[in-house]
C-alpha cells in the first residue's frame, strides 16, 4: 500500500513529540523532575497523561483485532482495561501517593523496611516493563511496515531512539506534556474516521457484520499469508498455507474458515465455549482478573500517581482517566466490527492487527479522503507507541538508577534510560510475530499476580510482613513469569494446559494472595515496629496535618 501522506504524518508526531520534549527540557532540573515531575502535576494534566501513556499498542491496534478475529469473546479486553482504574481508584491511588514514595520499590521498603524485598520489586519492575515495551516497539514496526512497506526494524528503531533521547534529556517533566498532547492525538485519529466509516457504512446500504452465509470478499482480493494457518474452503477443502503463500479471490468469495478465528457468525457473535469442559469460562473470568486488577500493579501507571500533590489529587486524577479511558475504547470496537465487512482478507492473511490502520482506505478507497484518513490513523498509532514506550521507559528507568546503579542522581537516571531502552529494542527486532495484545495482556496478569496483591494487602492489611510478601510475589508473580515464557518460547500446547498458561490470573492471582496472608501470620514477629505510624500515614487526608 502506497499513501504519500503517511510518512509525513508520522514525521510530523516524531518532530512535535521532540519539541515538547525539548520544551519540558527547560523546567527540569533535579532529581525529583526526572522522577515525579517534583509532585507538581494537576490532576486534569496528569489524567491526560496517564491517558496517554495507558492507551498502548494493545489498545490502538491489539483491541479491534481481537474483536475482528474472536468476535463478542475479546469485548472483555476493553471493559477490563477500562475498568482497572476503578479499582485504582477504591484502593490504592490516595494513600499510595501518601506514602511518599518515589518508586514501587521505594514503597516496599517505606512500608515493609525490608532492602531484599525492595530489590525482589525492582526485578519484576524491570520485567514487566520490558515485557510491556517489546510489543510496543513491534507495534511501531507493525504499523510502518504495513503502510509504507519499509522493514520492519525502522519503526520499532525509530520509536525505541526518540522515546530514549526524550525521556533521557527530560525524565517525568517532559514527557507528562508529551503524553497529555499524545491522547488528545490519540482520540482524535480514532474519532475522525470512525465517523467517516460510519457514513460510508450507512451509504454501502449497511451491509451485515455477521451474514448468515459468513462474511465475503467485496472486491478482487489478494492475500499475502503472514502467519501459518489452516483454512477450510467453500468446497470443504483443507489447506495449509505458510507465510509468503499468495491467494486470490475474486469479488463476491467467501471467506475461508481459519483455524484459531472465529469465520462464522455464530462462531463470532456467541462466547466460546472451548467444549464441554469450562475453558472458555475460565479464560473469561482469567481475563476479567488480569485486566481488573493488573492495572494497579503496571509499574508505569503507578509511577505518575507519584506526581500528583496530594492524595486527593490522585483521586480526581484517577476519575478523569476512566472518563478519558472509557470514551476511548468506544472507538476500537468499531473498527473490530467494521473490519468484518471491509478487511477480512486480514483474517486469512493473520495480520489483524493491521485493521486501524487499513480500514479507512479499504472503506474509503484510493482517493484523498482515504489516504489522509488513514495518515492521520497512522499518526494516532505512533503516538500510541511513543506515549507508552515513554511512560514504560521512564519507570524502569528510575528503578535502575536508583536501585541497580545505586546513583538516584540526574546524570544517573540519563544512563539508565540508554539501559533501559537498548534491551527492549533488541528484543523487539528478534520477536517480530508475537500477539501484540496477547503479550501486554500476559505483563497485566504479572502485575496482577505480583504488585496487586503487595499493594492491596501492604495498604489495607497491617499484618503484612516482609517474608509473607516476598514469598506471595515470588509464588505468585514467579508463576505468572513462567505462564508468560512457557506462552512465548515454549512448544504449543493444547487443552487446559494451554488455557492455564494464556490466561493464568485466575490462579495465579489467589495463590499470591493465599501465599501472602499465610507466610505473614506464620512470621508475625516480623511486623515492622513502625507498622502502625506507617498505616496512619497512608490512610490520613493531608486536610488533617497530623
Amino acid at each position: 500500500m502506497s499513501n504519500g501522506y503517511v510518512v509525513p504524518a508520522i514525521v510530523a508526531v516524531t518532530l512535535v513529540t521532540v519539541g515538547i520534549g525539548f520544551y519540558g527540557l527547560r523546567l527540569a532540573r533535579t532529581t525529583s523532575d526526572f522522577l515525579v515531575a517534583s509532585r507538581a502535576v494537576s490532576p486534569t494534566w496528569n489524567a491526560a497523561a496517564i491517558g496517554g501513556e495507558y492507551l498502548s499498542a494493545a489498545s490502538f491496534l491489539g483491541v479491534a483485532g481481537l474483536i475482528l478475529k474472536y468476535g463478542v469473546d475479546v469485548l472483555w479486553y476493553p471493559v477490563g482495561f477500562a475498568a482497572g482504574y476503578l479499582a485504582l481508584l477504591l484502593f490504592v491511588a490516595a494513600p499510595l501517593r501518601r506514602s511518599g514514595a518515589f518508586t514501587l520499590p521505594d514503597f516496599c521498603e517505606v512500608r515493609l523496611g525490608s532492602r531484599r524485598l525492595r530489590t525482589l520489586a525492582t526485578v519484576f519492575v524491570i520485567f514487566i516493563g520490558w515485557l510491556y515495551l517489546v510489543p510496543q516497539l513491534q507495534g511501531a514496526g507493525l504499523t510502518l511496515a504495513t503502510l509504507t512497506g519499509s522493514p520492519y526494524p525502522l519503526g520499532a528503531l525509530l520509536v525505541a531512539v526518540v522515546v530514549t533521547a526524550n525521556v533521557a534529556l527530560g525524565g517525568m517533566r517532559a514527557i507528562t506534556f508529551v503524553q497529555a498532547f499524545q491522547y488528545w492525538l490519540k482520540l482524535t485519529a480514532l474519532a475522525v474516521p470512525a465517523i467517516f466509516l460510519a457514513l460510508q457504512w450507512q451509504a454501502d446500504a449497511r451491509p451485515a457484520v455477521t451474514p448468515p452465509d459468513g462474511p465475503t470478499f467485496r472486491t478482487a482480493t489478494t492475500v499475502v499469508v503472514e502467519h501459518r494457518a489452516t483454512l477450510t474452503l467453500p468446497d470443504g477443502d483443507i489447506r495449509e498455507v505458510r507465510p509468503g503463500d499468495r491467494l486470490e479471490f475474486a469479488a463476491g468469495d467467501p471467506v475461508p474458515e481459519v483455524s484459531g478465528a472465529a469465520t462464522g457468525a455464530t462462531e463470532w457473535l456467541l462466547p466460546d465455549t472451548a467444549g464441554e469442559d469450562d475453558r472458555g469460562l475460565f479464560a473469561t473470568y482469567s481475563l476479567i482478573l488480569a485486566t481488573f486488577l493488573g492495572t494497579m500493579g503496571l509499574p508505569h501507571v503507578l509511577v505518575r500517581f507519584y506526581t500528583n500533590p496530594d492524595g486527593a489529587a490522585a483521586r480526581r486524577t484517577t476519575l478523569v482517566v476512566l472518563a478519558l479511558v472509557g470514551v476511548f475504547y468506544l472507538l476500537p470496537t468499531v473498527y473490530g466490527v467494521l473490519g468484518r465487512i471491509y478487511t477480512p482478507q486480514l483474517l486469512v492473511s493473520g495480520q489483524t492487527d493491521a485493521v486501524v490502520v487499513l480500514l479507512p482506505g479499504a472503506a474509503l478507497g484510493d482517493g484523498t479522503t482515504g489516504r489522509l484518513l488513514a495518515a492521520l490513523v497512522a499518526a494516532g498509532a505512533f503516538a500510541a507507541f511513543l506515549s507508552t514506550s515513554s511512560g514504560l521507559l521512564t519507570s524502569v528507568a528510575g528503578v535502575i538508577s536508583t536501585d541497580v546503579l545505586g546513583r538516584g542522581s540526574v546524570r544517573g537516571f540519563r544512563i539508565a534510560t540508554v539501559i533501559a531502552g537498548a534491551v527492549p529494542a533488541v528484543l523487539a527486532l528478534n520477536v517480530s510475530g508475537l500477539d501484540v495484545s496477547q503479550v501486554v495482556g500476559l505483563a497485566f496478569a504479572v502485575a496482577a499476580s505480583s504488585f496487586c496483591p503487595l499493594l492491596v494487602l501492604g495498604i489495607w492489611w497491617r499484618g503484612l510482613t516482609d517474608l509473607g510478601a516476598a514469598a506471595g510475589v515470588l509464588v505468585g508473580g514467579g508463576a505468572a513469569v513462567g505462564a508468560v515464557l512457557l506462552t512465548v518460547l515454549g512448544p504449543p500446547l493444547s487443552g487446559w494446559p494451554a488455557t492455564l498458561t494464556t490466561q493464568p490470573a485466575a490462579w495465579t492471582v489467589p495463590l499470591a494472595f493465599t501465599v501472602m496472608v499465610v507466610v505473614s501470620m506464620a512470621s508475625r514477629r516480623r511486623l515492622p515496629r513502625d507498622v502502625g505510624a506507617t498505616m496512619l500515614r497512608l490512610h490520613t487526608p493531608e486536610s488533617l496535618r497530623l
